[in-house]
């Protein structure tokens, strides 16, 4: 591709681009694509020559576009949101037309520069202390994943990396069931293991970490002769919104000399309101936290922000030192790739500084209290509903309710095929979790471009699915 195509074909994907955004409504949010249809289409062999990209472009529109689910829909109420805010997307046009490896200060100064600088405006927005340092990770599973590898190598007197574990005592870390999946996979990878993985019961309202059965389980562990790593809270659970109380957890690690790690992916974002801000009362005390502007705060994937109050703890476990790696003549600067686990490192600052920049703090704080107040008035409303039960009350703008099945019917089967039915339709996307064992229906109100009228729309979407049912 010569200078004046790729000019041709930017302007053309960012005219498509903006036509993408502005048709949404008209779109099912979800991809109405069989099984195995896109695959079937795409040739089983690639091609020997080169094709005109006008052919690769309308191949695209064709055959790609029918099997995406769009994440970026207003009525996208399933999963987390994974939000792209317009002038996010335009930031990532720069970064990837620049295609910088941002691994060290020299690589890219003002890539590190500016992290340093943003990830400073997004401590001080969610009213963390002074003592708190920021990276950005790629997602809160690598951030996770960093947290744990430095709660054992501190347990470990940082002799894990250099002599494995099959010599040190059997470590032990702790959280409730309702953490997200990624702390399993960060146990796995660590080395620490599943069976070591040790699950606090929870409960109340927010569904949170028993704080006594916390203690006991440690005192316990001790007695055996293992030996207590760390603990894992998390503030807003992917399942229903879990919320464990930090303060008392913080307060039991202190006893115990433990490393504590917050898992706040979701609703982290939502501490840029200080009215929210007692859903992680204590958190200044925590080692360390994980949230992800790319999902509530519109940040286009990948953007993971955490911080850490000992950033040398981190760099201690993870830092590698080659000498094609090592910046001379330059003393106190920061390589943020010896914050991280990958090596290479994408220039992931700048969008969430057009962000900031673009919308400020009042526009983000705005949207996402639109998002909890909408998401608490739809609740109400379907509690409403004859047939219809709130399982799990809003927590931000999470709720989780079913419907009554019909005398005889199976009630998570009902449910399922109500999630099915109003899915099909195409007109909201929802997921369905479990609650005590039992199958209930998930919403979230997180997209960007969202408004009042669309999540009211779901309401009539779940209607229509109960129809739907009734008639077939």
């Amino acid at each position: 591709m010569d200078e004046e195509s790729f000019r041709h074909w930017s302007h053309r994907a960012a005219d498509w681009g903006a036509d993408y955004r502005e048709t949404l409504r008209e779109r099912p949010v979800r991809a109405q694509t069989a099984p195995g249809e896109i695959a079937a289409a795409i040739p089983a062999a690639p091609p020997e020559a080169g094709e005109p990209l006008e052919a690769i472009f309308a191949d695209f529109e064709r055959t790609i576009l029918p099997g995406m689910t769009h994440w970026q829909h207003p009525r996208f109420f399933a999963y987390f949101p994974a939000n792209a805010a317009p002038v996010s997307v335009i930031a990532e046009y720069l970064v990837t037309a620049m295609g910088a490896q941002c691994m060290l200060w020299q690589t890219s100064p003002a890539a590190t520069e500016l992290e340093t600088r943003v990830l400073d405006w997004l401590r001080q927005a969610l009213g963390l202390p002074d003592g708190f340092a920021g990276v950005i990770q790629d997602s809160a599973s690598s951030a996770t994943l960093s947290a744990v590898l430095v709660m054992r190598e501190r347990a470990l007197g940082w002799k894990g990396n250099s002599e494995g574990l099959a010599r040190q005592q059997q470590l032990r870390v702790y959280a409730s069931r309702e953490v997200h999946t990624s702390i399993d996979r960060a146990i796995w990878v660590s080395g620490i293991g599943e069976e070591n993985l040790v699950r606090i019961p929870s409960g109340g309202a927010l569904r949170a970490m028993d704080i006594a059965a916390l203690e006991a389980a440690i005192e316990n562990d001790k007695a055996a002769g293992h030996l207590p790593a760390g603990i894992i809270a998390c503030v807003g659970g992917t399942s229903a919104g879990a919320t464990d109380e930090i303060a008392a957890v913080c307060a039991v690690a202190k006893r115990h000399g433990l490393y504590v790690h917050v898992d706040a992916a979701w609703a982290g974002s939502a501490m840029i309101c200080p009215e929210f801000r007692h859903f992680w009362e204590g958190v200044k005390a925590a080692d360390s936290i994980v949230l992800n502007p790319h999902k509530w705060l519109g940040a286009q994937f990948d953007c993971s922000a955490h911080f850490v109050r000992d950033p040398e703890s981190l760099v201690k476990t993870l830092a590698i030192q080659p000498e094609y790696l090592k910046t001379h003549g330059r003393d106190g600067i920061i390589n943020y790739s010896e914050w991280t686990v990958p090596l290479g490192r994408r220039f992931r600052a700048l969008k969430l500084w057009f962000l900031i920049r673009a919308h400020g703090l009042d526009g983000l704080r705005g949207m996402i209290r639109n998002h909890v107040e909408w998401a608490g008035a739809l609740a109400r409303r379907i509690a409403e509903e004859p047939d219809f039960e709130i399982v799990t009350e809003p927590m931000l703008s999470l709720f989780t309710f079913r419907r009554l099945p019909p005398e005889g019917e199976d009630a998570d089967a009902h449910n399922l095929d109500l999630v099915r039915a109003i899915n099909d339709r195409g007109a909201i996307y929802l997921t369905q979790t479990r609650i005590d064992g039992k199958v209930a229906i998930r919403f979230q109100a997180g997209a960007f471009s969202a408004t009042e009228d669309d999540v009211a729309a779901a309401f009539e979407a779940i209607r229509a699915g109960v129809k739907e049912l009734q008639t077939a």
